[in-house]
């Protein structure tokens, strides 16, 4: 991860967005302040960063881990917060892939045709008329 993170060099490429697309570059600001003001959230600054760096940690962001870690830090989280939000990314994390383990199984028993029999009444007319994931 550390190969290609370098927290100062990194800025340097915000020139881009400033030199092509200024517009946006101003919303997504305006919007970002807006999202971690300090005051005027109904939810604290703390929580509100450790849920930004629980997204990050899920995503793997190494840049959300960075600034939001931070950021929770000098709202006031401890390590013991940071870790337990580490511990909610990873079993959000896991739970995704329990619960798209159940989708697989249901979704592959299209391939099967004597299980179509034992599902749920559905239109099949409809159901297999949108292609699933990855075109299959």
């Amino acid at each position: 991860m550390s190969d290609y993170f370098d927290r100062t060099a990194d800025k340097g490429f915000t020139r881009v967005y400033k030199n092509e697309t200024p517009d946006i570059l101003a919303a997504f600001a305006a919007f970002d302040q807006a999202v971690f003001a300090t005051e005027g959230r109904e939810i604290p600054l703390k929580y509100r960063e450790l849920i930004a760096l629980a997204v990050g940690i899920t995503t793997q962001c190494v840049y959300c881990i960075d600034g939001h870690g931070q950021n929770a830090v000098k709202a006031g989280a401890t390590e013991a917060e940071l870790a337990e939000t580490a511990w909610v990314a990873t079993a959000i994390r896991a739970g995704g892939g329990y619960a798209h383990g159940r989708l697989a199984f249901k979704l592959a028993g299209d391939a099967r045709p004597h299980e179509h029999a034992a599902e749920p009444a559905t239109d099949h007319a409809a159901a297999h008329t949108t292609p699933h994931a990855h075109g299959h």
